[in-house]
């Protein structure tokens, strides 16, 4: 597309102004529509002679972290390169994709006549999720997955050229790095466990093999190993010690209730993040992590896995989920788990409880998990709930508005109570100290040898 620059448009307000004096001379209205031609005419071709911001005229290359963290920036470095033999004058657009920021400011800058130029640039995510790249045609105000809108002015600065360059993204955009503070607290903890006493071997428990003895009166008869029994003539019990490794499964509901928002953010973001800090935190402590999303259906499902590996494929589930509008279906999300997860496993699902009615079929379900599993429940108050609870009254309208919060507050405790008393352990904290209390948590579940 050729354009005109603002100094072809300056001409032609000159050009208009020869016009106005055509009240006076005969000659001033011919001479501007003649000059109108040529100006036009100069335009087109100027546009036409500058450098394209295509190939072969231009080229464009992005040098971008593969990965990067809400709440973390990192940099992007653009390597311009113009193989025409004319400057090339641009003014560029770019197009991010939205979880990047979306649509630049434009900005100039000049490439010389065979040569490159190289930009380093700010990228700053907004929200957390995954672009796959795209067709970058987003013109200039479109949400294409990348790319550029490029102005090239010719050699006499009244034509550009404008042409829309296709750069896709590929990027993974993960929650907020787990905070310094929770860092600290887990390195720590590692380094009162690696500092103190060596770990007590409780033989007999467990399914950890740990060796071979004669056996006495009292042990348990399952355990007796036949074929050794056979070879050395006298009974054999196999001897077990307690697994120190435990399974850690995040499950999170996607559904309808953690769509709400809490202060301008999802309730599915917050539980996002606290289940980042609990995997970071399992991996810390050598424990295997796994993560399965659920709404109406099971969409993600990660088996428990040791490790930096384990924390990785969990980072990539949680870094793309996003809640939908659909009622959760407990049943078949948990009969999908107890097919999938036959360990022992400290299960931690993050969901959301209204009443004991609407609740049914999620304590139910999350009670079946034992005595297999241990299921800890995390729940995400609402702080303008509470707020509204605890306020004195002064009109009618704040009296109703009190009441109903309060009345929705003790339907809550009841479906809480309800999962307490089938064994299931509940969290029910504020959204800022989900992340801290789910942590300290597992912690505490850790150190009371409870997994």
């Amino acid at each position: 597309m050729i354009l005109c620059t603002r100094r072809a448009l300056a001409l032609g307000a000159a050009v208009a102004a020869l016009g106005a004096a055509g009240y006076w001379a005969a000659w001033a209205l011919p001479a501007m529509l003649v000059a109108d031609v040529v100006l036009l005419a100069g335009v087109w071709l100027d546009g036409r002679w500058a450098p394209r911001p295509r190939a072969p005229g231009l080229e464009i290359v992005r040098d971008a972290p593969p990965a990067l963290s809400v709440g973390r920036g990192g940099e992007v470095v653009y390597l311009w390169a113009n193989r025409s033999g004319r400057r090339a004058r641009l003014r560029v657009r770019e197009v991010r994709p939205e979880l990047l920021g979306g649509v630049q400011p434009p900005r100039a800058l000049t490439v010389p006549p065979r040569g490159e130029r190289r930009e380093t640039l700010a990228v700053v995510p907004v929200r957390r999720g995954r672009a796959r790249g795209g067709d970058g045609s987003g013109g200039s105000g479109g949400s294409g997955e990348g790319g550029f809108v490029v102005d090239s002015e010719g050699p006499l600065g009244l034509g550009l050229r404008r042409e829309t360059v296709p750069l896709p993204w590929e990027v993974t955009v993960y929650p907020p790095i787990v905070s310094m503070r929770l860092r600290a607290s887990v390195a720590q903890s590692v380094r009162r466990r690696e500092q103190g006493a060596t770990a007590v071997r409780r033989l007999g428990e467990g399914r950890l093999f740990e060796s071979l003895r004669e056996w006495v009166p009292g042990d348990d008869i399952r355990h007796i190993d036949w074929k050794a029994t056979a070879r050395r003539r006298k009974v054999i019990t196999r001897q077990y010690e307690a697994e120190r490794r435990q399974q850690v499964l995040l499950v999170i509901d996607t559904g309808r209730l953690m769509t709400a928002d809490i202060a301008g953010t999802a309730r599915l973001d917050y539980a996002v993040r606290a289940a980042l800090e609990l995997a970071y935190a399992a991996a810390q402590h050598d424990d295997n992590v796994g993560v399965m999303a659920f709404a109406d259906g099971v969409k993600h499902y990660v088996a428990p896995q040791r490790g930096r590996v384990g924390l990785k494929r969990a980072l990539d589930v949680l870094a793309v989920l996003e809640p939908v509008l659909v009622e959760p279906d407990y049943p078949g999300a948990f009969r999908y788990l107890a097919a999938r997860s036959r360990k022992r496993a400290l299960t931690v699902l993050f969901t959301d409880v209204i009443d004991r009615f609407a609740s049914d079929a999620l304590v139910a379900n999350v009670a079946s998990l034992r005595p297999r599993h241990l299921p800890l429940a995390v729940t995400l108050r609402n702080p303008e709930l509470d707020r509204v609870a605890a306020l004195r009254p002064e009109t009618p309208p704040d009296a109703f508005r009190k009441a109903a919060a309060e009345e929705l507050l003790r339907a809550r405790d009841e479906a809480l109570g309800h999962m307490r008393r089938a064994g299931v352990l509940v969290l029910d904290v504020p959204p800022e100290r989900a992340a801290h209390a789910v942590v300290a948590g597992y912690l505490d579940l850790k150190r009371r040898g409870r997994l």
